[in-house]
């Protein structure tokens, strides 16, 4: 899948702990561990020549220590192969972000809706509804940026907030569910090709692969049952 959306343009590939969900079968991205996300990022890392690799640290990895999330992030480059990491949380994570890239460490922001604190904000609803909490969103973005890091994914908020956080910061918004004020969008695969069951209302599925895999295995399964497959020109002599 890497190297399909690496030849297909795509100037960034995020491996988001969304996999928890989308790949392992978690109900949220909270049970994903740093092993996990290593193996799968070294994958996406061996198949892309082009787009730039950021690798999402999962919960708990970055926030017990400035120390701990270093070294983990560290890992990310060193073993895995990514060009960056991204880590959520607004102005909080400043002094984190600034000694990330201090060491070498290229860090992608990320703020509005943070899926590590799902619990804390009571579930995956729209942040910044109300002038209280937009403003707090543009002063996150702000500190985010003075702090060093190359980009933000902004996640689902009112497009108006999105191009206002677009318009006040140096560095390129990336949005999802942020609108399209933002300078540039991410969906998670899964969503975009149509493999998930009950995807979110920001997703947009570009093809329906669920009911073309499931027809492809039943065909297979059937030739296999009449005896059809494997036929002449798959055997060897």
């Amino acid at each position: 899948m890497a190297r399909l959306l690496d030849a297909a343009g795509v100037p960034l590939v995020l491996v988001g702990d969304s996999l928890g969900m989308s790949m392992l079968g978690f109900a949220n991205t909270l049970p994903v561990t740093m092993e996990q996300m290593l193996h799968h990022t070294a994958a996406v890392a061996r198949g892309v020549s082009n787009a730039l690799v950021v690798a999402d640290m999962p919960f708990m990895s970055y926030q017990v220590s400035e120390e701990e999330a270093l070294q983990n992030a560290g890992r990310f480059l060193k073993e895995a192969g990514a060009d960056a990491v991204k880590i959520e949380g607004g102005a909080f994570r400043a002094p984190l972000v600034r000694r990330l890239v201090q060491n070498g460490i290229p860090v992608l922001g990320h703020i509005g809706l943070t899926p590590q604190a799902v619990n804390e904000i009571g579930g995956y609803r729209v942040q910044g509804r109300t002038a209280p909490e937009a403003e707090a969103l543009i002063a996150d973005a702000k500190a985010l940026d003075e702090a060093g890091v190359f980009a933000m994914v902004v996640e689902c908020v009112p497009s108006e907030l999105g191009e206002r956080i677009t318009r006040g910061i140096s560095v390129p918004t990336i949005g999802i569910g942020a609108g399209a004020g933002c300078d540039g969008q991410v969906l998670v695969l899964n969503d975009f090709l149509g493999l998930t069951e009950s995807p979110p209302k920001l997703a947009k599925a570009y093809l329906n692969l669920a009911v073309a895999i499931k027809g492809a295995v039943s065909w297979y399964v059937e030739e296999v049952a009449q005896g059809v497959f494997p036929g002449e020109g798959q055997c060897y002599k």
